[in-house]
C-alpha cells in the first residue's frame, strides 16, 4: 500500500509539473516581450529602401530561407537579402551580377532565431519587379503562356 501511495504522489507531481510547463510555454510564445521589436510578419509600415552594390549573388541558398540571395553593400554596411523565388527572376529576365547597382524595397523579419532582410521589390536601372506580395509571401512564377512545347496555342475563334 505504501508503494502505491508513493507512485500516485510521484505521478500527480509529474502531471502538475508538466501542466505548469505547458502553461508557461504558451504564455511565452503567445505574447511577444514588451521591449522586443516583434517582426513576426511582413508589415508595409516597416518597409525600408536599400540602395547599393551587389557583392555576391546566389540563385539558390543552402541555408534557410532557401532561394536566391545576395549580399548588398550599402552606405550603412553589408546586408544579406532574400529574393523570393528564383523562377520569378528568370521569368522576368532579371539578371543579377556582382557589381550591379540595385534598389531593394523590403524589410527585416524574424526567421529561425535571427532577422533576415526580405525583398518585396527589386529595381535595376529602369527594370523593376515584385518578388513578394504586400503580405510578404514570395510570388509564384506565372504559368507559361504558350504551353510546354513552345508552340502557339490557338483557340476556336
Amino acid at each position: 500500500m505504501n508503494i502505491k501511495i508513493r507512485w500516485l504522489s510521484l505521478g500527480t507531481a509529474s502531471v502538475l509539473l508538466l501542466a505548469a510547463g505547458i502553461s508557461l510555454a504558451q504564455e511565452r510564445t503567445g505574447q511577444p516581450a514588451a521591449n522586443s521589436s516583434a517582426k513576426q510578419a511582413y508589415d508595409l509600415s516597416r518597409e525600408q529602401t536599400l540602395v547599393g552594390t551587389v557583392i555576391s549573388y546566389s540563385a539558390s541558398s543552402s541555408t534557410a530561407p532557401l532561394g536566391p540571395r545576395l549580399i548588398l553593400q550599402t552606405a550603412s554596411g553589408d546586408v544579406d537579402v532574400h529574393l523570393g523565388d528564383a523562377r520569378v527572376l528568370a521569368a522576368n529576365q532579371f539578371t543579377i551580377h556582382s557589381g550591379d547597382t540595385l534598389r531593394v524595397i523590403g524589410e527585416e523579419v524574424n526567421f529561425s532565431n535571427r532577422t533576415q532582410f526580405v525583398a518585396r521589390i527589386l529595381q535595376k536601372g529602369t527594370q523593376a519587379i515584385a518578388v513578394r506580395t504586400t503580405h510578404g509571401f514570395p510570388i509564384a512564377p506565372a504559368a507559361q503562356q504558350n504551353g510546354a512545347s513552345g508552340k502557339k496555342q490557338e483557340g476556336v475563334l
